[in-house]
């Protein structure tokens, strides 16, 4: 099922420009020590769809709270979704964004299951360009530093009935990103999850939405409490296969270079730097195979010395190395181990591509400021 979501083409933007920015002086403290998700830039994208009129009124105003209906589907419901990607300022002071067109895609996705209309890729992607016309000074230029834009969707109609909602609101914000390992890229040991699944069959677990992210916050916790970075969840149905971590992909390199992540089940979320790796290994003649990782065959291959290295991807962190597996009863590798030489390999050649510093080959970069 499709919900409707005509619109007049292309949506045409209106500027309420912001009484309350912040002046270069404010600006710059900020962007000295970003941090992640702390500081947000001074305006926000919205843009309003009902049943009737399709997506209409698309404005830049300034950032600040929104106004909800206590009975809005949203808060009751969790009809949502959301993206999240950066904008990256290049050695000569331009900003690009990395494969927008496929969080466009994915967000649609994620409202064809979470029965909200779908939005144009043009104009998502026009969205993100309207916001970094007015706020692009807030993109940083330190090293591996970007500004973290995320996308929503969220069903604000004002009604209890137990259907989709007749009115949406989709709005893009962005905070200033600091780099995510500030001492240097680190390998991480991660927690099994052996009693919670983040998804099953025929669930939301390949769309990107906030129930998701709710259901592996309770096992995240008991990650921290074991000394563990993430949460690593095994597929609903069987508790054998890896499925992926609580807000990353996972790939397994194996001896003589081949590389191995879970298939799209339909649990997984498809992320969009999973693919941009999965492309990267087949251009160095990798081979690279999608299919089912059992938790016993990671186990197997550690102690033969099969798998090599193992490593989670996502947005937020590029790649992360992962040294170790711990559950309750067992770890799997060796936590003080270093990062894999080609795990650093491609995560260098994925960022390298991503601020500018080589040639962007497949076309993945989207130039906002121009």
């Amino acid at each position: 099922m499709t919900i409707a979501s005509t619109t007049t083409f292309p949506l045409r933007f209106e500027l309420t420009p912001s009484q309350a920015a912040r002046d270069e002086a404010e600006r710059e403290v900020i962007l000295s020590d970003p941090g992640f998700g702390k500081h947000f830039t001074d305006h926000m994208v919205e843009i309003d769809w009902t049943i009737s009129e399709g997506w209409h009124d698309a404005k830049v105003i300034p950032y600040g709270p929104l106004q909800l209906d206590p009975s809005a589907a949203v808060l009751h419901y969790a009809q949502e979704i959301f993206e999240g990607l950066k904008a990256y300022r290049h050695a000569d002071g331009s900003i690009w964004t990395f494969r927008p067109e496929k969080n466009a895609e994915r967000l649609q996705r994620s409202a064809r299951r979470l029965a909200l209309p779908e939005l144009a890729v043009d104009d998502f992607v026009e969205s993100l360009r309207q916001l970094v016309a007015v706020d692009g000074q807030w993109v940083p230029s330190a090293p591996e530093t970007s500004l973290y834009i995320r996308p929503f969707m969220i069903a604000n109609e004002s009604f209890l009935g137990v259907r989709p909602s007749q009115r949406v609101a989709y709005y893009v914000i962005a905070s200033p990103a600091g780099a995510y390992f500030t001492g240097g890229v680190a390998p991480v040991s991660i927690w099994l999850s052996t009693e919670y699944s983040r998804a099953g069959r025929g669930g939301t677990g390949a769309a990107k939405c906030g129930g998701n992210y709710a259901a592996s916050l309770l096992p995240q916790q008991e990650a921290y409490e074991n000394g563990c970075a993430q949460v690593l969840f095994l597929d609903g149905e069987t508790g054998e296969h890896v499925d992926e971590l609580g807000g990353m992909n996972v790939f397994f390199v194996h001896e003589g270079g081949t590389i191995v992540t879970p298939r799209l089940s339909g649990s997984i979320l498809e992320g969009i730097t999973r693919d941009s790796i999965i492309q990267l290994a087949k251009d160095r003649g990798l081979t690279v195979e999608e299919r089912d990782v059992t938790i016993a065959e990671w186990r197997e291959g550690v102690a033969s010395g099969a798998i090599t290295e193992v490593f989670a991807c996502g947005t937020a962190a590029v790649i992360t190395p992962i040294s170790a597996l711990k559950s309750p009863g067992e770890v799997i590798g060796d936590p003080s181990a270093p990062a894999g030489e080609l795990t650093m390999s491609l995560r260098q050649e994925l960022t390298d591509i991503q601020y500018g510093r080589i040639p962007d080959r497949h076309g993945w970069l989207t130039r906002l400021d121009a």
